[in-house]
This record gives structure tokens, C-alpha cells and sequence, in this order.
């Protein structure tokens, strides 16, 4: 873990709930549903696109596992997976971290169009 103010390398021994040797695991400090989780690699890096192949694969392994136990633990099999690369694409951590957040019938009354809504205007294409 690095030693700058990134509060991902920061990261108390209590808030992680998996890790292996290149990511570990947390629960959204701001979630936006229950159960909104983060996979966040052990070194400190801005964009996806510098992640190693190890660690693409470790995250990877996180997000299918944990998808399973957040399932399960929530009664859902919808999901939105994302990662905010960069600050045209709303990113205001800059270490970079994948979100898994379960979906839930009672989160909003028209869910279609999910991660479109990132710009309103372009979120409904559908009659």
C-alpha cells in the first residue's frame, strides 16, 4: 500500500472482507444500494488500463465470487458492474476500483437503461 492520502491505500484491516495478493475487497462507504461492494487492487494505480494481467485476473476472480455471495445474501441475480476510468467518466478516486452493486426491485421504479443513465439525455432509447 502506498503512503499518500489515498484512502484506498489506507484501508483499515476491519472494512476488508476478502483479498488475495493483488486486490482486496470492501463494502461501498457510499453505497447506493445494499450490498454495493468494491474490488480494488493492492497497488496504487489510476486507470484499469494499468493493471496488470494478474491483477485483471484477480479482479476478475473477485467479482465472480463475490456476485455469488451478494446473490445470495441479497435475493438478487440483477446486477450493475462498473468501473469509473478517468474524470470525463465521473472517476473522483484515483486509485481504480470495480463496483459490483446488487439490484433491487424497490431501487427506482424503471430500471431500464442502467449505466446509460451516466448521461440522462442519452439513457432512454426505447419507445
Amino acid at each position: 500500500m502506498a503512503t499518500h492520502h489515498c484512502p484506498f491505500c489506507h484501508i483499515r484491516a476491519e472494512q476488508i472482507i476478502d483479498q488475495d495478493e493483488w486486490v482486496f475487497v470492501i463494502r461501498d462507504g457510499f453505497p447506493v444500494a445494499r450490498g454495493h461492494t468494491l474490488i480494488i487492487p493492492n497497488r496504487h494505480i489510476e486507470s484499469y488500463f494499468e493493471t496488470t494481467k494478474a491483477e485483471r485476473r484477480s479482479m476478475d476472480e473477485m467479482l465472480f465470487k463475490h456476485r455469488g455471495e451478494l446473490a445470495l445474501q441479497y435475493s438478487t441475480d440483477s446486477f450493475n458492474i462498473g468501473i469509473n476510468d478517468g474524470p470525463m467518466a465521473g472517476q473522483t478516486m484515483k486509485h481504480i476500483h470495480l463496483h459490483i452493486i446488487p439490484r433491487h426491485s424497490d431501487d427506482m421504479p424503471d430500471p431500464r437503461g442502467g449505466v446509460r443513465f451516466v448521461i440522462p439525455d442519452k439513457a432512454k432509447y426505447w419507445p
